[in-house]
């Protein structure tokens, strides 16, 4: 019989070699400088802010699960987060004794320029690369975090449609509230939504533009623009995801679908204007193929914001 302290030599080679790429990922990513990315946090901390500003909602519970924390370290952390006015809290609305946790507008703007510092450290790492080196990089990478951690299996539960009366009114006014209790943005963000609505059914071209819903068990949960911007450039607007939806694909599928219907209709790129703190909406984006080709840093809806102009050629 083998004892069950017996070594296994093929083991221990490979134990051998996650330690060595372990030690080789910390110091090639300066995680065991005290600071991250020579910011004014440490790593927990920007993995934290980091978390908050993905989720846009959560709690101190999802944090500890989400990012395997100790709950006393996470509590001493986010106290300071707070004293430091980077994170809020407030009563969750869906359970008064809960506290929601949110990002301050000096938390945001701590978020965009470690997300900044962040994207220049690894898009200067990966372009000192040749292209089939960088592309072994990525999926190697794809490949140890899908095998360590397989992602759940997640029914699609919603379904696309075209847009009918009454939705763009919907579109409007979800815009204006979520924005606002999400960024603090005022109300001239919801003119500007209620402007680019009216022109869309003031000069609607059923065969080059075209709006979509996305429902949940007969609910609107999503909406997005694909209108005309010239004959060979279409601009996608006013993508939206309700919270109760986020992390469904609803995003994803919303953005597919506009690629497609301009792909159809003969355009030959897409544009569109974000800004720097729409993570998760960036974060669709980039994954559909679009490029950040322009930023620039503006005052509006009463925020200072970095927008960001993206494009896709088809």
């Amino acid at each position: 019989m083998k004892s069950n302290n017996a070594v296994n030599p093929e083991l221990e080679g490979q134990v051998a070699a996650v330690r060595r790429f372990s030690r080789f990922y910390t110091r090639k990513f300066g995680i065991i400088e005290p600071k991250l990315l020579d910011s004014p946090w440490t790593l927990q901390e920007a993995r934290i802010i980091y978390e908050i500003a993905e989720r846009q909602s959560c709690t101190a519970t999802d944090l500890v699960r989400a990012l395997g924390l100790d709950a006393g370290y996470l509590s001493r952390t986010l106290g300071a987060l707070q004293r430091r006015q980077i994170v809020a809290r407030k009563p969750s609305k869906t359970d008064r004794r809960t506290a929601a946790l949110a990002l301050t507008a000096k938390g945001r703007a701590a978020f965009a320029e470690l997300d900044r510092r962040s994207r220049s450290e690894v898009g200067g790492l990966l372009d000192s690369l040749e292209t089939a080196d960088r592309a072994r990089v990525v999926h190697a990478m794809r490949t140890i975090e899908q095998a360590l951690e397989p992602p759940a299996a997640r029914p699609a539960s919603f379904l696309l449609r075209s847009h009918r009366a009454g939705d763009i009114g919907w579109i409007v006014s979800r815009h204006g509230a979520l924005y606002a209790q999400e960024y603090g943005w005022d109300l001239s963000f919801e003119a500007l939504a209620a402007e680019i609505a009216a022109q869309f059914i003031r000069s609607y071209d059923a065969s080059r533009e075209h709006c979509w819903i996305a429902e949940i068990a007969g609910e609107p949960v999503g909406s997005i623009f694909l209108v005309k911007a010239s004959d060979d450039v279409a601009k996608l607007r006013l993508l939206l995801v309700e919270p109760q939806a986020r992390g469904l694909g609803v995003g994803r599928a919303l953005t597919e679908q506009c690629i497609r219907f301009a792909r159809q209709a003969g355009y030959t790129s897409i544009m569109l204007w974000t800004q720097s703190i729409l993570v998760a909406a960036r974060g669709i984006y980039q994954r559909a193929g679009f490029h950040r080709v322009k930023e620039e840093k503006h005052h509006s809806f009463g925020a200072d914001l970095v927008g960001e102009t993206w494009e896709m050629k088809l």
